[in-house]
């Protein structure tokens, strides 16, 4: 896993943001390679993460914090274009913070030491960036800072038995020598090779 100390979760933030601020409007309802979620539901999910482990990482637990992914499917309120970015930009001004790395906190109702918090994130990033630039046609370069911490996450989290393989669905085998997103892709239990 990566250190917290070199691990700056804005270049990956700001590649999200950048992403949602091209979505056109007639895109919203375009699928995803989450089952179930169009982009209206990718990018819903994008700010309630981002609201969630902004206050994990200040430690400022409650319902933010509280609420399972599972609790409802996600969307966007009229007001998502300008406060994704917002939020986004608080979420990694609070995890360049080095308290947020350490101790426990909360996200998704779940206790769990900070540095797995700031890992879950930046996978959460990654991931759901790789999402909506796949459903929206988009190039997709993700931060390597945190394309090596979200890999690291998706590896221990699909080699822990209690999982029963990857963290959001079964894991896709990918070759050894594939680029590295396309194996944490594989890990997430995504096909890298997914088009809409």
């Amino acid at each position: 896993m990566t250190d917290h100390t070199t691990l700056d979760l804005g270049p990956q933030a700001r590649i999200v943001a950048r992403l949602a601020e091209a979505v056109r409007e007639e895109q919203l309802t375009a699928v995803t390679p989450c089952p179930g979620y169009a982009v209206h539901h990718m990018l819903g999910h994008l700010l309630g993460l981002t609201v969630a482990f902004r206050d994990a990482g200040r430690k400022d637990l409650g319902a933010t914090t509280d609420t399972s992914p599972e609790a409802a499917v996600p969307d966007i309120g009229p007001g998502w274009r300008e406060e994704l970015p917002k939020v986004l930009d608080e979420l990694a001004e609070t995890w360049r913070d080095p308290a947020a790395w350490t101790g426990e906190t909360r996200a998704g109702g779940v206790t769990l030491p900070g540095a797995v918090a700031g890992a879950v994130v930046a996978d959460e990033l990654v991931i759901h960036g790789w999402d909506l630039a796949r459903a929206t046609g988009q190039e997709y370069t993700p931060d390597q800072g945190a394309l090596r911490a979200a890999y690291g996450f998706l590896v221990a989290a699909a080699e822990d038995p209690s999982r029963g393989g990857g963290i959001f669905g079964p894991v896709v085998p990918v070759p050894r020598d594939a680029p590295l997103l396309d194996r944490a892709i594989g890990l997430s239990g995504r096909d890298p090779g997914w088009k809409p």
